[in-house]
């Protein structure tokens, strides 16, 4: 099969561990959903005083926590499906391009303009604030080959401005926040995007990519260096890391993974992602579209939203597929 690396990181399997969770997550997916206050349902591992424990829960990721009384019949099980359950607060999850300009204090920032582009740095579409450039990358087919076009990798809510942008759109560098303007700071045009769906029926990736030409692009995120392979599957308690353009160099640990969460992207849209991954809080409004990586530089996710104590990434092996893009080697 073509591509065996990137489908073998999407499709990766399960720890044996977390089977019996996955079954009983599955099938109370959409009761639990229905449950006032519940934002997400995942896998993960039961956290107790702030520490991951190792008992394999089904995790409920609620936006505030109430008191029992208050809640009813809404009130999470501690089991479904003889599984135990584990309720995490996550605050409202929201597609992250709500970007602040930079203030006073800020002397050199990753929301200046820089040429060659580079990962990490400030970018948008002219419709938005601004959101980070995750990557460099270039067409998944054919493989290996002359590739003819070059991409950066960021969100649909970023670069295609949550699918009110059409093809061939400037796209600019810094973002417009950041003093981009047009023509002036224009670094390529959308290429291709994922379109969100916001009728209550499963996105998996929020993830566009700007045709940029070869010589104004670099690989090398600031801070991180050079992505080592083309994806790696997350795991529950996986430290990570990334560069964006508002918190800079930040790290994390995955707390659920098969996870489906309701994100709002403003205007009373909510769109459902389904198989998403959920880190500590490791980001802030503008890092959206920062490539996520393990210690070891392996790609896991590209980061699209959060809260104050949540952050929410696509697998990365799944966005690569959906845009038929490779960022390795």
């Amino acid at each position: 099969m073509e591509h065996e690396e990137l489908y073998a990181a999407a499709e990766a399997p399960l720890p044996d561990a977390f089977e019996a969770t996955a079954r009983s997550r599955a099938a109370a997916e959409d009761d639990l959903l229905g449950r006032e206050n519940v934002v997400g349902v995942g896998i993960g591992r039961k956290i107790k005083d702030g520490v991951q424990t190792e008992t394999p829960s089904v995790m409920v990721l609620v936006s505030h926590k109430l008191p029992p009384g208050v809640l009813g019949s809404d009130l999470v099980p501690k089991t479904v499906g003889r599984q135990p359950t584990d309720v995490l607060e996550v605050g409202t999850l929201f597609a992250g391009d709500d970007a602040a300009p930079a203030s006073d204090l800020d002397v050199l920032t990753l929301r200046e303009r820089v040429r060659p582009v580079r990962p990490g740095y400030s970018v948008g579409h002219p419709s938005v604030t601004a959101g980070t450039i995750g990557a460099g990358c270039y067409d998944l087919s054919p493989f290996p080959s002359k590739p003819p076009r070059y991409y950066i990798l960021s969100n649909n809510h970023v670069l295609a401005n949550s699918n009110d942008a059409r093809i061939g759109d400037p796209v600019i560098q810094p973002g417009r926040v950041d003093g981009g303007t047009v023509p002036g700071d224009v670094i390529g045009r959308l290429a291709r995007f994922v379109p969100i769906k916001f009728d209550g029926t499963c996105n998996h990736v929020d993830a566009a990519v700007a045709e940029v030409a070869f010589h104004q692009l670099d690989r090398d995120i600031y801070w991180n260096g050079y992505p080592a392979s083309l994806a790696q599957a997350a795991a529950v308690g996986m430290v990570l890391k990334k560069t964006g353009r508002t918190t800079d160099f930040t790290t994390g640990r995955v707390t659920a993974i098969a996870a489906t969460v309701n994100v709002n992207y403003g205007g009373g849209r909510v769109a459902k992602f389904c198989n998403q991954i959920v880190t500590t809080d490791m980001s802030a409004g503008g890092d959206s579209g920062s490539l996520v990586l393990d210690v070891a530089n392996n790609p896991v996710g590209l980061l699209f939203a959060g809260s104050s104590v949540a952050t929410i990434l696509n697998p990365i092996a799944t966005v690569q597929l959906a845009l038929q893009v490779r960022l390795w080697p």
